[in-house]
């Protein structure tokens, strides 16, 4: 994925829920930041804390993938739009904005001229 391992904030906590005093005791939480994105994985679903770590890696590189996904999306979309906005007109479209402004003229004209006070 391209993630620099500088790039992340890792910190083993306590754990929280049900488990009693092996929970209370053993720091087997893995929390993760990466600093760039601000993404953040907090796993604990097993006891050790190898395989949470494990666990807590592969999220944030999935999270990460999922962001980097929706912003080239989204990108795409905006350079789409742009391209679509830009487009000259069919020559349909140029005779129907034609006849609408003919209408708006003979609709205006009907409504006559303003007098003034006398």
């Amino acid at each position: 994925m391209g993630i620099i391992p500088a790039d992340v904030e890792e910190k083993f906590i306590r754990g929280t829920g049900p488990g009693g005093q092996k929970i209370n005791k053993t720091s087997s939480t893995v929390w993760l930041r990466h600093h760039p994105t601000g993404v953040e994985v907090r796993v604990q679903r097993e006891r050790s804390q190898v395989a949470n770590r494990e666990l807590a890696w592969e999220e944030l590189c999935s999270k990460l993938e999922t962001a980097l996904r929706v912003a080239e999306a989204a990108r795409r979309a905006a350079v789409e739009k742009e391209r679509r906005r830009k487009r000259p007109k069919s020559y349909a479209q140029k005779q129907h904005m034609v006849a609408e402004k003919r209408h708006r003229r003979v609709a205006k004209n009907l409504r006559g001229r303003i007098r003034g006070e006398e």
